[in-house]
C-alpha cells in the first residue's frame, strides 16, 4: 500500500481521500484503522482525533459505514447474494454484516432492493454519502482535552493510573492460520472403554466424523483416516487401548501434524461419555480436553459438538501466539469463538495503543458474540476508565463484579483490584496488588501497577522498587518493555525523589527501546531544564510540540503541557505563563481558570488572582469540586482555616461521590483539620 499523506488537507477533501481509500480496500477484511492510518501517512490516533472533529465519528465507525453504503449499493444494483456482498464489502461474515446492516439502515439486507437507492434514516442518495460522506451535514467542533492523563490531576499531584496502555506500537495482529500456514492435525482412533462390543463401530466411527467434518475448515490441514490408521497398523496397534501419547505423537510427527487427538468411549448405565484431548506431537503437552455426555441415540448431535469444540480451541490456540503475552488475558480461559476471540485482540491492540473508543467498540464486538467474555466486560471498564469517563467505566466494573462467585482465586483477586480502582484507594489498590505477588511473581504487569500505586501516593522509594522489579523481569526474558510508561513512570518516581543520574541513563535505555515517544520526550525535557541544560531541553520540546501537533493536539492543550513540562522543572513562572497563554487560547474553559489559578495560589505567585478566578468559576458552577478545592486551598494561604476546612471537606465529598480519589486533596484536608483543630 502507498502512503501519503493527509495532515494538511482542508475537511472535504480529506474525507473524500479517506473514502477513496477505504473502497479501494474494501474487500479486505483485515483493514482497519491502523492500515488507513498507515496509508494516509497518521498516526491512528491523530486520524481518531481529525475525523471526530469533522463528523464526530471514530475511526472504525466511518470505515463500517462505508462498506455499508457500498453494500446497500451492491445490492440495489447487482446480481449478489447478501452473503456473497457481507464478504465483498470486508465484513468478517454474513451474520456480523446482516447485524450491522439492520442496525444502521432500520431493516435487513433481504429487504434492501425496496428503498430505491437511499439511506433512508439520511435521505441522501448512497452514490453522494459514499463520495462526499455527508461532510456538509456533519460539521461538529470537538472539545479540546489534553491526551494521556489529566493535567488538573498532574497539578494536584496525582499522575494518573494508566492500566496496561501505551503499549509498543509495533504490535500487530496477523492471521496466525492462513492457508500458507493451516494447523496440521491427526485424529487417532477413539478407544471403546465400555466393554459393549458393538460400540466397537464408533471407534474408527467417531474418528472419521471428525476428520470430515474438520476437513471443511480452510484453518485446519487434517491427515486422512487411510494415512493415520495405515501406520498404526503399521506397529501392529490393532487394539487402540495401546495408543499412548508418546506413540501418537511419534506417529503424527511422522506425517508432519503438529498436533492429534486422542479419546475415549464411556458408559455409565444409559449416559454415553465421549472424552477427547488434543495434544502438541513434539512435546505431548495437552493444550485441551472435552467431554461430552449423552445418549447411544444422540452420538452424531454428540460428534459434531465435539467437533465444533475441537475446531475453536485450535484456532483460538493459533491466535494465543499473536502479539506479545499481555494481548492475551487471564480473563479468556473459556472462550468458546474464535471470532469472539479474534475481536478481543483488535480491542487488546487498540486498547494498548492508547485508542479507547476503537477498543471499547471491538470488545462490544466480541460480547455480542460471546457475553460470558469477561476479559471483554473488564477490558471496556478500564478503556472508559483510561478516557476519563469514570462513570461508564464504573458500571462496566459493577457488571463484571457480578461474576466474582465463578471466578478462581486469581481472577477474583484481579476484580478486586479493578473495583478499588474505582470506589476504593490507592491502599486498598495496594492489598489486592501484594495478594497478587503472591500468587504471579513473574508478572511484570503486577508490579508496574504497585509502583503505580505508590507514585499516586508520593511513597517515591517504594514505587522506584516496584517498576525496578517490573524492567528486570523484561531484562531476564531479554525483551523490551510492553510499553513506554514502565520507563517514563520509573523516571518520575527517580525525579520526584531527586535522583537525576539514574533518571538520564534510564531515559538513554527508554529512547533506544521507544525513539520518538512523546511520553518520554517532555520527561527529557523537564529533567533537562532541571539540570539547567537549556539547548537539550529545547530540542526536546520543539520536537515534542511537533509530534502532538501532528496528533492534532490544539494549541491550548499544547501550551497547558508546557505549563506542567515547567512544573515539573520547578519554575513555576514559566508555568505560569504557558498556563495564562492556555487560557487566553480557550477563556471561558473552567479547567484552564483553575489550572493557572491553582498554581498562582499554590506557588505563591498571585493568591488574590487565583482567588477571583475561582470565585468565577464557582458563580457558574457552585458545585464544581474543583473549584472548591482551589478556593479551600487558598483560604488556607490566607490563614482562615475554618472556612478552607468546609471548602476542603466539601469538595472532598462531593469528589469520593465520584469516586475519584486524590492524594494531594487528601493531604490538603488532613492539613486543614489539623490547623483548625491547633486553635482550639
Amino acid at each position: 500500500m502507498n502512503v501519503m499523506s493527509l495532515v494538511h488537507t482542508d475537511n472535504d477533501e480529506f474525507i473524500n481521500s479517506l473514502t477513496k481509500l477505504i473502497l479501494e480496500n474494501l474487500g479486505d477484511e483485515n483493514f482497519g484503522v491502523k492500515e488507513l492510518a498507515h496509508i494516509s501517512g497518521m498516526s491512528p490516533a491523530g486520524l481518531n482525533k481529525r475525523l471526530r472533529s469533522i463528523n464526530n465519528k471514530y475511526v472504525n465507525q466511518f470505515i463500517r459505514e462505508i462498506r455499508l453504503q457500498k453494500a446497500l449499493q451492491l445490492l440495489q444494483n447487482e446480481a449478489y447474494t447478501a452473503s456473497e456482498i457481507a464478504y465483498k464489502t470486508g465484513f468478517s461474515s454474513p451474520a456480523y454484516f446482516n447485524k450491522c446492516f439492520h442496525e444502521f439502515y432500520g431493516y435487513p439486507p433481504g429487504k434492501a432492493k425496496g428503498f430505491n437507492g437511499y439511506n433512508q434514516a439520511q435521505n441522501i442518495p448512497v452514490q453522494d454519502i459514499i463520495e462526499n460522506n455527508s461532510v456538509k451535514s456533519a460539521r461538529k467542533t470537538s472539545l479540546s482535552i489534553i491526551a494521556g492523563v489529566s493535567l488538573l490531576a498532574i497539578l494536584l499531584g496525582t499522575v494518573g493510573i494508566f492500566i496496561y496502555n501505551k503499549i509498543n506500537k509495533s504490535v500487530r495482529l496477523e492471521n496466525p492460520v492462513s492457508s500458507d500456514e493451516r494447523i496440521s492435525l491427526a485424529i487417532m482412533p477413539f478407544y471403546n472403554m465400555t466393554n459393549d462390543v458393538s460400540w466397537n463401530i464408533w471407534q474408527e466411527g467417531i474418528q472419521t466424523c471428525l476428520i470430515t467434518s474438520l476437513s471443511n475448515y480452510e484453518e485446519l490441514k487434517v491427515r486422512q483416516i487411510e494415512t493415520v490408521n495405515r501406520l498404526l497398523e503399521g506397529k501392529g496397534l490393532s487394539n487402540y487401548g495401546s495408543i499412548s501419547p508418546s506413540v501418537a505423537g511419534d506417529i503424527s510427527q511422522k506425517i508432519d501434524a503438529s498436533v492429534f487427538i486422542v479419546g475415549s468411549i464411556n458408559q455409565a448405565g444409559r449416559t454415553i461419555r465421549v472424552n477427547a484431548q488434543i495434544i502438541k506431537s513434539n512435546t505431548e503437552e495437552a493444550i485441551k480436553s472435552f467431554q461430552i455426555d449423552g445418549t447411544s441415540e444422540e452420538i452424531l448431535h454428540m460428534i459434531d459438538s465435539l467437533s465444533i469444540m475441537v475446531k475453536n480451541s485450535l484456532i483460538i490456540s493459533e491466535l494465543e501466539k499473536v502479539g506479545p503475552p499481555a494481548i492475551h488475558e487471564r480473563y479468556l480461559r473459556t472462550v468458546k469463538s474464535p471470532e469472539a476471540y479474534r475481536y478481543f485482540i483488535q480491542g487488546q491492540i487498540a486498547f494498548y495503543e492508547n485508542d479507547f473508543p476503537t477498543a471499547i467498540d471491538w470488545f462490544s464486538q466480541a460480547l455480542e458474540i460471546d457475553s460470558t467474555l469477561l476479559g471483554a466486560i473488564v477490558k471496556i471498564s478500564l478503556s472508559y476508565y483510561n478516557d476519563n469517563n469514570y462513570e461508564q467505566g464504573k458500571e462496566w466494573c459493577l457488571r463484571y463484579f457480578k461474576y466474582e462467585d465463578k471466578l478462581n482465586i486469581l481472577d477474583k483477586t484481579w476484580a478486586n483490584f479493578v473495583f478499588a480502582l474505582y470506589f476504593q484507594t490507592p491502599n486498598e489498590r495496594l492489598k489486592y496488588i501484594g495478594r497478587l505477588e503472591d500468587i504471579e511473581d513473574q508478572n511484570p504487569l503486577i508490579y508496574f501497577n504497585s509502583g503505580d500505586a505508590y507514585l499516586e501516593i508520593f511513597q517515591y522509594d517504594k514505587a522506584i522498587i516496584e517498576f525496578e522489579k517490573a524492567l528486570a523481569l523484561f531484562h531476564k526474558w531479554d525483551i523490551k518493555p510492553f510499553w513506554g510508561a514502565f520507563y517514563y513512570e520509573l523516571g518520575q518516581a527517580y525525579h520526584k525523589s531527586g535522583q537525576y543520574k539514574k533518571e538520564k541513563k534510564l531515559y538513554r535505555k527508554a529512547e533506544h527501546d521507544f525513539p520518538d515517544d512523546p511520553g518520554l520526550m517532555d520527561q527529557q525535557a523537564y529533567l533537562a531544564l532541571t539540570l539547567k541544560d537549556t539547548a537539550a531541553a529545547n530540542r526536546y520540546i520543539e520536537k515534542w510540540i511537533s509530534i502532538r501537533k501532528e496528533q492534532s493536539w490544539s494549541d491550548a492543550s499544547i501550551a497547558g503541557y508546557l505549563a506542567y513540562i515547567y512544573l515539573m522543572a520547578d519554575d513555576p513562572d514559566r508555568a505560569v505563563e504557558y498556563f495564562r497563554q492556555a487560557l487566553s487560547l480557550e477563556p471561558e474553559s473552567p479547567d484552564r481558570m483553575m489550572y493557572l489559578a491553582y498554581v498562582l495560589i499554590d506557588k505563591d505567585r498571585n493568591i488574590n488572582e487565583g482567588m477571583e478566578l475561582a470565585e468565577k468559576v464557582l458563580k457558574t458552577d457552585p458545585g464544581y469540586f474543583n473549584g472548591l478545592f482551589v478556593k479551600g486551598v487558598g483560604l488556607y494561604k490566607q490563614g482562615k482555616f475554618t472556612e478552607a476546612l468546609e471548602l476542603l471537606q466539601k469538595s472532598w465529598d462531593l469528589r469520593m461521590q465520584h469516586s475519584i480519589y486524590n492524594h494531594t486533596a487528601f493531604l490538603r484536608l488532613e492539613e486543614a483539620k489539623k490547623a483548625v483543630a491547633s486553635q482550639i
